[in-house]
């Protein structure tokens, strides 16, 4: 595909079940008992704007053609749509711990939470879902103790630190240590696209200058406009919390840049549906 730069084939796999067109990432592909993907536009029954993989059920779509995209999602996780569990984000640093009660919240029932950005699990057959359109996704994996986690990112939550709550939170409910975790930066709005005002640049200058990194994230173009890093800063914010460099993919694949594939907020003004990121253990 023209959109899937050569170099970015170590960090992207492309993959094909029936019409749906999902992405996958070796470094968790590595860890046979995890399944994980992240959708593209291709491959599901949404028309018009949301053509055809949305998996939003609040931006005006029919219910029955999101209902179907998730039936083809489960399909390609090998799980069923009652083993999913959804964020509900609002861009937070709030994280949730779910379970297999949990199962099939924001889909085919109700959510009896609000204002969480981030899920975590340890029970097998459990799948944490999470959405986007540019803001980053934030996937954990802990190798040793089989927990995982889900993060939604945007500026707010990388400014808020959001891989650091996350990688506290598994050392509070799993014991994890960040030394054992393998994460990935996903698909998101890059550098070059991401223009951001003053307040959201001092925000970050402010937060990332206690380690002199603000120049790696940050800059300026003049009248009080900034392009903003968030792969970066969402890295900085990973090896500070103790995850190893090496244990850490940044994938360089632009949401904006990309959006007959990839839904993208900013290209398409707000008219568009969501991309999906799914992340569980494989059921025993």
């Amino acid at each position: 595909m023209d959109w899937y730069r050569h170099e970015n084939k170590r960090q992207v796999r492309i993959n094909r079940q029936g019409e749906m067109v999902f992405l996958t990432f070796p470094i968790l592909e590595r860890q046979e008992w995890v399944n994980h993907l992240f959708t593209t536009r291709m491959g599901g029954v949404s028309e018009g704007i949301y053509n055809s993989m949305n998996l939003s059920y609040t931006r005006g779509d029919r219910k029955e053609a999101v209902d179907e995209n998730y039936r083809r999602v489960a399909d390609a996780l090998h799980c069923c749509v009652e083993d999913i569990v959804c964020s509900d984000q609002t861009h937070t640093t709030n994280l949730r711990v779910v379970g297999r009660a949990d199962g099939g919240k924001g889909i085919i029932r109700r959510r009896d939470y609000t204002d969480v950005d981030g899920l975590l699990t340890d029970e097998p057959g459990v799948y944490l879902a999470a959405f986007f359109a540019d803001c980053v996704p934030l996937y954990f994996v802990d190798t040793k103790r089989h927990a995982v986690a889900l993060a939604h990112s945007g500026w707010r939550g990388t400014v808020g630190r959001m891989g650091r709550c996350v990688t506290e939170k598994m050392k509070e409910a799993f014991g994890t240590e960040p030394v054992d975790l393998v994460a990935v930066i996903g698909p998101s709005i890059c550098q070059a696209c991401y223009e951001v005002s003053e307040d959201v640049a001092e925000a970050f200058a402010a937060e990332f200058r206690r380690s002199g990194q603000e120049q790696e994230i940050l800059q300026a173009k003049g009248g009080g406009k900034y392009q903003l890093d968030l792969w970066r800063a969402n890295e900085i914010v990973l090896t500070e919390a103790g995850l190893l460099p090496e244990r850490i993919q940044v994938t360089d694949l632009c949401t904006c840049h990309n959006p007959r594939y990839l839904f993208s907020h900013r290209a398409s003004h707000g008219q568009r549906g969501n991309l999906g990121a799914f992340l569980g253990l494989r059921a025993n």
